[in-house]
């Protein structure tokens, strides 16, 4: 049922029955763990006491600078991810998908400890930014997940990737709002004279680190699925001599090709079809990001300034419910609904929702009680719901417009790119936010109108660009 190795695309029988069924399914699980852990939970997990860990390292000079600051130590781990991610894919193609999913897992055991023990302004960014550089895992496995599905399974595979990055979104800040400041939400668990007392972001980061280094130890049994001949063949016991049978029953024309492929990464600039998917997705990437800093952000500021005045349990537990519908959406109905609209029809009907969503949240502030709490909830659910399954049509259409050999460095490419417009997200999210508390009596846009109309300018341009001609499908 899998497809591991177009170069050898007549796989016999038995081959093919080996790799189907159970194996898949075990490997598809090995990646929603993976994405969740190297990925969404260090990156979302800090969210929700960002705000109050700017204010305690007393760098802000008011209250309103504080979402400034937060917006760098936010873009840190991005900019760093943008950086390196085209070198980890190059060596993904080289090497294997394998290796580099180790490195990587070690980098966030490592590194989001240091971070959870950061004492000042300075010492954050920097292991944010090396967390980001060392990190490159993202790229390899959405490789993996086309390689391990053939295609009528790749929208159930980069479904889950996507719904695994979803999720993370959402267990992340809900791992950082319930465990941040555990001395003061749990004195008698964390007594005064404990660990977490003196750094009291170190305990959701560190347990983050731990899920991580099980998973690490999981990740020893994970099949190589660039297949190089000798070594990888042998974990499916397929023979030496069947390989090269397979190969000389390939057509010259297709050698010839990924031939080529190999030897000139230029072929993946010239590749309109995922260029162009490549740019549509940034934009989006660069609004998803965006709105999940200024969320927690709007959430946690003072009704004065017009947010919600919530804490980091309440921040943490309106994104944790956020989860069940994303869940529920991504694994149960995405698959068929994209067989039937296709991804592109996908993310542009989930981006006009998200713009009518996003136009309603200025609204919410004005509310209170249950019937506050229900509205922000199925608002968030809705607009995770919505951004997970415009990611995910975008991923589809990158992975099908290259072949194996290339899937590396394109992903490699998506992700450098898609970082770099990540990093602008919290930055530029954190200062719009911080000016727009400053002119809460404007006579246009005042306040939080003015931030939300900007995530939905970018929405909106996100939207135009997955017309023709600016976006190509690629020829299957």
């Amino acid at each position: 049922m899998t497809d591991l190795c177009p170069q050898h695309s007549q796989l016999t029988a038995h081959t093919s029955a080996k790799l189907s069924g159970k194996p898949r399914t075990r490997m598809l699980t090995f990646l929603w763990m993976f994405r969740i852990k190297s990925g969404a939970l260090p990156i979302s997990s800090l969210f929700p006491f960002l705000y109050f860990m700017i204010r305690d390292f007393k760098i802000a000079k008011s209250e309103e600078d504080i979402g400034f600051y937060a917006g760098y130590v936010g873009s840190a781990f991005m900019f760093g991810r943008a950086l390196t991610s085209v070198l980890w894919g190059m060596i993904a193609d080289r090497y294997g998908r394998k290796p580099v999913i180790l490195f990587g897992t070690i980098a966030v055991v490592v590194l989001n400890t240091l971070f959870g023990l950061s004492t000042n302004f300075w010492m954050a960014v920097s292991t944010r930014f090396l967390l980001g550089s060392l990190c490159g895992i993202l790229g390899p496995m959405r490789a993996y997940a086309s390689e391990v599905c053939r295609k009528e399974y790749q929208a159930l595979a980069m479904s889950i990737i996507s719904t695994s990055w979803g999720i993370g979104l959402v267990i992340g800040p809900a791992i950082g709002g319930y465990l941040a400041q555990p001395a003061e939400k749990f004195p008698n668990v964390f007594p005064a004279k404990s660990v977490f007392r003196r750094f009291p972001y170190l305990l959701p980061c560190l347990l983050i680190s731990v899920f991580s280094l099980g998973v690490m130890v999981v990740a020893c049994w994970l099949p190589e699925t660039l297949h190089m001949h000798g070594e990888n063949s042998k974990e499916y016991d397929i023979p030496y001599e069947a390989l090269e049978a397979e190969e000389n029953k390939t057509s010259k024309e297709e050698l010839q090709r990924n031939e080529g492929s190999r030897h000139t990464s230029w072929s993946l600039l010239r590749n309109w079809p995922l260029i162009s998917s490549i740019i549509v997705y940034c934009v989006f990437q660069l609004h998803d990001m965006a709105y999940t800093e200024i969320f927690s952000l709007w959430a946690i500021s003072p009704w004065k300034f017009g947010g919600l005045n919530y804490s980091t349990a309440d921040v943490g537990e309106v994104l944790a419910l956020s989860g069940f519908g994303l869940l529920l959406f991504q694994l149960c109905l995405y698959p068929q609904v994209e067989r039937i609209c296709g991804p592109i029809v996908i993310s542009r009907v989930g981006a006009v929702l998200s713009i009518i969503l996003l136009s309603s949240y200025p609204f919410l502030a004005k509310l209170t009680g249950i019937i506050l709490t229900i509205l922000v909830d199925s608002a968030s659910i809705l607009k995770n719901v919505l951004a997970v399954s415009i990611t995910t049509g975008l991923f589809l259409l990158q992975n099908r417009a290259v072949t194996q050999e290339q899937r590396g460095a394109a992903n490699g490419i998506s992700l450098s790119a898609m970082s770099l417009f990540k990093a602008m997200g919290p930055a530029a999210g954190g200062l719009i936010f911080s000016w727009a508390q400053k002119r809460q009596n404007a006579s246009f846009l005042p306040g939080t109108h003015m931030v939300f109309f900007l995530l939905n300018v970018v929405e909106a341009l996100g939207l135009l660009m997955t017309f023709k001609p600016f976006l190509a499908q690629p020829n299957d």
